[in-house]
């Protein structure tokens, strides 16, 4: 993800810290009853053959990354359905090699956001369900990110979007145009999508910092996270984003989805399992921790 995407040079000199919680995020945890809470972390693909040897075994097949992914995470961001649909056999195909728990997090389609910009598209949404459906329990929740160029003007026909879509698919939403993240626009969708039940997508990448909006609209939470290939900063950036989760877990949320994303993402396993350790250390979670094949080479020879 080239999103937000900063040189290294600048790294040192931004306020990368984590903005308190929006108001609003605390009167939505304040109405939920206490429970456990449940945290999932995964990246955003599959397909990098830079992880074999590492995150796969040596010599594993692209056939097989998928199934090797599914032994070291329990979801997955699915960027790639944002560009192409698959068919019900592909789909059969996935599903055999992940375990009933695992949650595949699919991104609406892009002739819906980006070539149709939310208008007609009946087809277009109806294909998108099906390959939803076919997920069955494998399914997570499902985000919506409209085209960055859908602004204030558009609100009606996000709206209008989001009433269509079944009540039953957990949606969250990520906006892109800047009239959603600084705009007078805010107090109007944000209101809207809690009483709508629609989620809220917060983006924390280095180089736009208001995507950090900080708003929950459910009790429940999804995070895409940008690092920076391993810099000092990306560390004390999810130290920050550790305490917030514990925050959120002592104060009522059911559930958190985070989802790792690197401009480089030969990165993305290292700090995800920085967090996962962090998460069981000091929110007392129970994630299963990555095991890196290239340094626990006496455990798979």
């Amino acid at each position: 993800m080239d999103y937000g995407k900063t040189a290294d040079k600048l790294l040192d000199t931004l306020d990368l810290s984590l903005p308190k919680d929006h108001t609003q995020t605390t009167a939505v945890l304040s109405k939920q009853k206490m429970a456990k809470s449940k945290v999932h972390v995964g990246l955003a693909k599959w397909g990098i053959s830079q992880w074999v040897g590492k995150l796969y075994p040596k010599k594993t097949k692209a056939s097989n990354f998928l199934e090797e992914y599914a032994k070291q995470f329990n979801c997955i961001e699915f960027n790639a359905i944002f560009y192409k649909l698959p068919d019900k056999k592909q789909i059969k195909d996935w599903k055999s090699k992940v375990g009933k728990d695992f949650k595949f997090c699919p991104k609406f389609h892009e002739a819906i956001t980006h070539r149709k910009r939310l208008k007609d598209v009946t087809r277009e949404l109806d294909q998108f369900l099906e390959v939803a459906h076919e997920l069955g329990s494998n399914l997570g929740p499902v985000f919506l990110m409209p085209h960055p160029q859908m602004g204030e003007k558009h609100l009606e026909t996000i709206q209008h979007f989001l009433e269509s879509v079944p009540k039953e698919l957990r949606v969250f939403v990520e906006y892109r145009n800047k009239d959603f993240m600084t705009g007078k626009v805010m107090e109007e969708i944000y209101p809207w999508m809690e009483k709508n039940k629609v989620g809220s997508v917060i983006t924390d990448t280095a180089g736009i910092r208001e995507g950090l909006h900080m708003r929950l609209t459910t009790p429940k939470a999804f995070v895409r996270f940008v690092g920076n290939s391993l810099h000092t900063s990306d560390y004390k950036r999810i130290d920050d984003w550790v305490k917030r989760i514990k925050k959120w877990n002592e104060n009522g949320i059911k559930e958190t989805y985070f989802f790792m994303h690197m401009h480089d993402e030969r990165y993305s396993p290292e700090l995800s399992k920085y967090l996962i350790e962090q998460l069981n250390k000091k929110c007392g979670t129970k994630i299963k921790v990555p095991v890196f094949y290239n340094e626990a080479t006496d455990l798979f020879t």
